[in-house]
Formats: structure tokens, sequence, C-alpha cells
């Protein structure tokens, strides 16, 4: 006879053992499992026709049970996402967002990995929730940021590098690398490390951000290619470059003074290009004139020459008349400008009055203008 019926079994009533009172429950008793299967055989007896496993009903459970696994496999990717298809664990498609379907578990499963995002990661700085302000705040990290530059001084680097999945990496992403994000940082920091410790300071803190930039995203993606890792550097942004904190001060004065130091290079610059144009044109003027005068010395001299010559052959055929003639033109020449009278009263000249004043009565001739270069001819005749 089943013990439930003798009231506790052989040793009396109750829940009792052979060594006296059994453990009493606490709480609510967990469902008896035999209960729940008695309940579900039940259940499905009253949906199987005839109500019970007959050859019919069990096919139609089976055909329900494959159409569920097959309806399974149906799957949607959102628009940030890319769907990676893997049979039996090996990567066999990939598709985009938008409703799609694999063969149901186990054979294919779909990983979801957010590959249309860019992600942003920040280097040498971090977010930290700050309660005054009711929000979060940004904070410096040195051992991050603080790096060696080729010329042995310290510069303080804060930047974020912008990436993504590539579209033909996902798989790459997602089974070559196990802490992507922690991967691009420790690359983002050892590439702009290697790339600061090429150059000196004095670029990196002026006008040589964009080359670094560059450099930069280019030695992270090689990098990063080189492990196969199917992410793509988008952008690398330079957020703050400065001198460390306790040598800042002193080091925008020495900016300040190069900056003085160009500022008087270009004003002696600018009047150097305004100066030495003026003394060479007249160096250049000065020079015109003097060939000018060459040029005019040699014409005069030579127009002399040749009429020396011409007079010089006229002299030959008839020296007296030449003779003559040349004397009368001297005496043109240098009694034309002069005071003159002209008396013929006779030989002895008795007739004249020996204390007249002849240059009070000749009428005085207007003074020559300055600018003429030959006196006026003329006399009293």
């Amino acid at each position: 006879m089943p013990w439930k019926n003798q009231g506790g079994g052989p040793w009396g009533s109750g829940p009792k053992g052979p060594w006296g009172n059994g453990p009493q429950s606490v709480g609510p008793r967990p469902p008896d499992l035999e209960d729940l299967l008695r309940r579900g055989q039940d259940r499905l007896q009253q949906l199987l026709p005839g109500g019970h496993f007959s050859g019919m009903g069990i096919a139609l459970v089976l055909i329900g049970a494959l159409a569920i696994w097959g309806l399974s496999g149906f799957f949607r990717v959102q628009s940030e996402e890319l769907g990676v298809v893997l049979r039996f664990g090996k990567h066999v498609r990939t598709v985009q967002p938008g409703l799609n379907y694999h063969l149901p578990y186990p054979i294919e499963t779909v990983l979801l990995p957010k590959a249309l995002r860019v992600s942003t990661i920040s280097i040498g700085m971090t977010l930290i929730d700050d309660p005054a302000r009711r929000g979060r705040t940004m904070r410096d990290v040195p051992e991050e940021s603080l790096m060696l530059t080729g010329d042995e001084n310290i510069v303080d680097v804060d930047f974020t590098v912008l990436w993504r999945i590539k579209p033909d990496g996902v798989g790459n992403y997602l089974f070559n690398i196990q802490n992507p994000e922690g991967t691009v940082k420790a690359v983002a920091e050892s590439a702009m490390r290697e790339v600061v410790g090429r150059a000196n300071i004095q670029p990196i803190l002026t006008g040589a951000r964009t080359t670094t930039e560059a450099g930069v995203q280019d030695l992270m993606q090689k990098t990063l290619d080189s492990y196969g890792s199917g992410i793509l550097v988008q952008q690398v942004q330079m957020q703050k470059v400065d001198p460390p904190a306790q040598v800042i001060d002193a080091f925008r004065d020495v900016q300040a003074a190069r900056a003085d130091l160009e500022r008087l290079q270009n004003e002696a610059q600018t009047y150097a290009n305004r100066v030495v144009p003026d003394a060479r044109g007249r160096g250049a003027q000065i020079l015109q004139v003097a060939e000018g005068y060459q040029q005019q010395a040699i014409a005069e001299a030579k127009g002399q020459s040749s009429r020396f010559l011409k007079v010089y052959e006229e002299y030959k055929k008839a020296p007296d008349v030449t003779r003559q003639r040349i004397y009368l033109e001297t005496m043109e020449r240098v009694l034309g400008g002069s005071e003159k009278l002209v008396y013929d009263g006779g030989g002895n000249g008795q007739s004249i009055v020996p204390y007249l004043p002849l240059s009070e009565l000749t009428p005085r001739r207007p003074q020559a203008p300055a600018t003429t270069g030959q006196p006026q001819q003329g006399g009293t005749r």
C-alpha cells in the first residue's frame, strides 16, 4: 500500500522519518514538476483532434513546431547596425539595416554591432559628473596628455578620435580584437606620442596642428589595419595643445617676446622695401643723367671736330679769305655783347673833346635775361 495512505509511512502519521520528525517546510512550497507535466498533457489532449495523441495530432504538432522554428529566423537590423550572420559559428555574410532572415537557431545566429555609428574617444581628458553644476565637466588626465617632443620639451596634448567600423570589416571587428575601444585608445595615444616625439614644440603649438593630426590619423590607420581590426579612423582633432601648467606663464612670456621680434623684423623689412627701391631709382636716374651727359659731350666733341675739319678744308683752299672770315667771326663773337663806339673823323682825332663822357651819352642796353646762353649783339653806329 502506498505510504500516503498509511498516514506518514511505517514510522507513524505525519512527516516523520526513522529519526523523528522530518524537515519542516518554511514559506511557500515550490510547484510539483509531475503535477505541471500532467496538466500540460491534459491541455494538449484538449487541443488535439479526438482528444488523444493520434497520428494526425502528432503531425500537426510537428508542423506547428517547425513553422514556429522557421519563423524564428526573421530579425530586424536597426539603422545604426549591420547584421553579421554566423553559420555554426562561422561568419558567412553581412546584411544591411531592415528586415532580414537567417536559418533558425542553432544552424545560424546573428550579431548586431553598431557598425554605422561614428564613435568618439577622448585622450588626455575625461568627463566626470559634477553635482554642483548638475552636469558633467571635463577633467585633465596628465598621464595620457603629457608628451615629450623632439627638442626635449614637454607638451600637454588633449585630442579626440572619431572612428567607425568599416562596412566590409565587420567580421574582423568582431573576431580579431577583443576590446575595440581600448585598442583604438591605446593606438591613438601611441601614434600621437610618436608624431609629437619627432617634431619640435614650436610648430606643434603654432601652425603645425593640421600636419600633426594628419600624421596621427595615417599612423593609426596603418597600425589598426596591421591588426586586422576592421576599424576606420575618420578624423583626429587636437583640442588643446599647451605647455605644462607649471611653466605656462614663462612660456607665454617667451611667445610674446618672439611675437615682438617678428613684429620688429616685419617693420624693418617694410622700411627696407620702401627705402631700397627709392635709392635704386635715384641711382638709376643718376646713371641715366651721366650717360646722357656722356652722349652729349661725345656728340658735341664730334661735331666740333667735324666743323674744324671742314673749316680746315676750306682754309686750305683759300687761306687769306678763310683767315679773314675767321677773324671777323671771332671779333663779332667777342665784341657783340660789349659797349662800343665807332668814330671815323680823321686820322689824328683832334676834333674829339678829350674829357667827353662817351659812356654816359650812349643809351644803355637792357640787360640780357639770365636764361639766354648768348649775349645780345648790338651797338650805336
